[in-house]
């Protein structure tokens, strides 16, 4: 099959559905992945590693298998990235760092050994912050956005997300301790999931903080989502905080009704500090919502507001000190400054301090539990602005602290209660940067966002879009 009858950024389930009927074959798609990354990534800087040989070798292996009547399911044959903090066996594993630049692992991360049992095809290893950390290293750089090159794709898993919004793979995995996931996903105009705290297993991945951080998927829609997040999801023992409880069949939950569901807008996230276009979208996403069958309503949450960045700050910088804390002295020269000043600054904090963060996590947990238990999603903006300046991810520590708490704002409050947390593109700014939406649910009820995120979609075509750098 020639290159013109592979449409230009197709959706997964789609393509899944060719690669089934026999339309188009694995080694189409992977060549097709792999030019686009040749094109597209001097510009982007969305990759830090191509795994072109493995690729094809592995597209010939999948259309070995899907031609003698052994096809696995809808990645079968699908090329995607994961962030180059997951392991990947005989692949160097970088973590965005120069302290990690040589280091090859042994064997597969839990998700990337998930998708090869599903039959995806890893292409490369997506650029992200250093250590996940707010800062690039100068030996990766940043990653740019794809709908506008002098504007950030955000962080940590920037990478991940510009590739999928541009094309050069069919989705991504990426990481969430404080929003890493959900806004490059906001700022690239893709759809990013925070799943619920142990849905998916971090084994294999770079920890940052043990306590907050997530592994989840990004894709160009919610259906491309669910059937990631079905191939990955699922107890493990190798990880401590692995949920030992049966993942649902995603797919099977999407539905374009939300007949019965209720939707609470958080209004105290809908005030001037957010830019107007951005409340304009999502107010108007309010309406999707209910036009699918949803009820409405309006409520403030104060508590996810005051003194929530601080103690998810008095968890992380702790933690991420203490697992860096054989390599801070050893490899100074080798971290960016505003990485190594801030694991110096973890060491700082007092015990005291980081189990007061821990309580404090605890009673915000119960809190919404408490308020979930008359709503089923929260729904508020996913960023207070579009995509910023592209140097705002190599700032100095002060300046970049402020920063970073400005972005986490909307974010990270539910990496600290561990609830399933959905971006969806819902409308783009005056200058042409997508606008992003965040839905929140109850623990382990990731399928419910899903059905609202499928359903928000199946009436608007935000996701349809496609940036000016990109596959065609």
């Amino acid at each position: 099959m020639t290159d013109e009858h592979i449409d230009g950024l197709p959706d997964l389930v789609g393509t899944a559905a060719r690669v089934e009927r026999g339309e188009v074959s694995p080694p189409e798609l992977v060549e097709r992945s792999l030019r686009a990354i040749s094109e597209l990534n001097s510009a982007l800087n969305a990759h830090i590693t191509v795994l072109e040989e493995t690729a094809r070798r592995q597209a010939e292996v999948a259309e070995r298998e899907i031609q003698s009547g052994r096809y696995r399911g809808p990645l079968h044959g699908i090329p995607v990235s994961v962030k180059d903090l997951y392991w990947t066996a005989g692949v160097r594993t970088t973590s965005g760092s120069r302290v990690l630049a040589d280091f090859v692992p042994g064997e597969d991360a839990a998700v990337v050994q998930r998708l090869r049992q599903a039959g995806a095809i890893i292409v490369a290893k997506a650029n992200m912050l250093e250590f996940a950390y707010a800062s690039a290293h100068p030996d990766y750089g940043a990653t740019r956005n794809p709908w506008d090159l002098t504007k950030s794709a955000s962080g940590s898993s920037g990478g991940s997300a510009a590739s999928v919004a541009a094309g050069l793979d069919f989705g991504s995995f990426g990481t969430d301790t404080g929003g890493s996931i959900r806004l490059p996903a906001a700022y690239c105009g893709v759809a990013g999931l925070k799943p619920t705290h142990g849905l998916i297993s971090r084994f294999g991945v770079q920890p940052l903080s043990w306590t907050l951080d997530h592994a989840g998927p990004f894709a160009r829609s919610v259906a491309d989502l669910a059937v990631l997040l079905e191939a990955t999801a699922g107890f493990d023992p190798r990880d401590a905080q692995s949920a030992n409880r049966p993942a649902p069949r995603y797919r099977q939950k999407l539905s374009a009704s939300l007949d019965g569901l209720s939707i609470a807008l958080l209004t105290n996230f809908m005030d001037d500090s957010i830019a107007s276009e951005v409340r304009r979208a999502v107010q108007a996403a309010t309406k999707v919502f209910s036009d699918a069958g949803a009820t409405l309503r309006e409520i403030a949450i104060p508590e996810l507001e005051g003194d929530t960045l601080d103690e998810v700050m008095g968890i992380l910088l702790p933690e991420a000190s203490y697992y860096h804390r054989e390599w801070i002295d050893v490899h100074q020269a080798d971290y960016t400054q505003v990485v190594y000043e801030r694991l110096r600054a973890g060491q700082d904090v007092r015990a005291v301090a980081y189990f007061g963060a821990l309580e404090a996590r605890e009673r915000l947990r119960v809190r919404l539990r408490e308020i979930q238990q008359d709503v089923d999603l929260l729904l508020l903006p996913m960023s207070a602005t579009p995509a910023g300046p592209l140097e705002g991810m190599t700032v100095e520590r002060t300046e970049g602290d402020r920063r970073l708490t400005n972005l986490m704002r909307l974010s990270a409050p539910f990496d600290l209660t561990g609830q399933p947390a959905l971006s969806l593109p819902c409308g783009f700014s005056r200058d042409g940067l997508p606008l992003a939406l965040q839905l929140v649910g109850r623990d382990f009820e990731d399928e419910l966002i899903l059905r609202a995120g499928y359903a928000y979609q199946q009436g608007t075509d935000w996701h349809r879009r496609r940036p000016p750098v990109s596959a065609r």
